[in-house]
């Protein structure tokens, strides 16, 4: 599991509006997924009510795609934040939502083995419209999933920025000169290279999404 440890040196003038931008919208907006402003818009135009979508790693998310597209499989490992998601499914009383608990041993941090990453290699390849890449063994989760991605679908990554370089300056990006954080993550910058790219930033935090070629 990745964790972006933040310090002081962040709190500049700058970061602090941001960050202040950024807790406002999400108070204004309380039933937007927790990705950047820009994402969500984008993602608002993007989906049809015919795409079927998976979700690594659930919460305001889950609810706002399942209102907005065919049927969502979510994942989670967090039995506490599964109780919680679950009864907003309830309330919601969306019935095109599959959502899994599935325990995962935090102490692996390779992950490449655990029950919630093969759970991908369930589905077949070229199923998901959609797939949002937001819990633990993120690097493992994405690369797997790749394939399952339809020609024209889109990856969403949230956090991108503690993985892949970019230029972003929200605090613990990773630059051009460090590159891509480990192999695995390598490995998919590599692949994805060709993918269309939307990189979106709030100062604070990234999300990205890469568009599957059609050829």
């Amino acid at each position: 599991m990745n964790k972006c440890m933040r310090t002081f040196r962040n709190w500049t003038p700058k970061y602090i509006k941001n960050r202040l931008m950024e807790i406002y919208y999400h108070k204004t907006f309380p039933d937007d997924p927790w990705l950047t402003k820009s994402a969500n818009k984008i993602l608002r135009s993007y989906l049809k009510k015919t795409d079927i979508g998976l979700e690594l790693g659930s919460g305001r998310s889950t609810i706002w795609f399942a209102k907005r597209t065919k049927h969502l499989t979510s994942v989670e490992h967090n039995e506490v934040w599964y109780r919680k998601v679950s009864q907003a499914i309830k309330k919601s009383e969306l019935q095109n939502i599959d959502y899994h608990l599935i325990h995962s041993d935090l102490s692996d941090e390779k992950g490449e083995n655990t029950a919630y990453v093969r759970l991908i290699n369930r589905f077949n390849d070229n199923i998901f419209d959609y797939v949002l890449i937001d819990g633990i063994y993120r690097d493992f989760c994405t690369l797997n999933v790749l394939g399952k991605i339809r020609p024209g679908g889109v990856l969403i990554i949230d956090n991108v920025n503690w993985f892949l370089p970019s230029e972003s300056c929200s605090p613990c990006s990773r630059t051009y000169k460090l590159g891509a954080k480990g192999e695995i993550w390598d490995r998919i910058n590599i692949t994805i290279s060709d993918w269309r790219t939307i990189w979106t930033s709030s100062g604070v935090t990234d999300t990205a999404l890469f568009i599957k070629p059609c050829n």
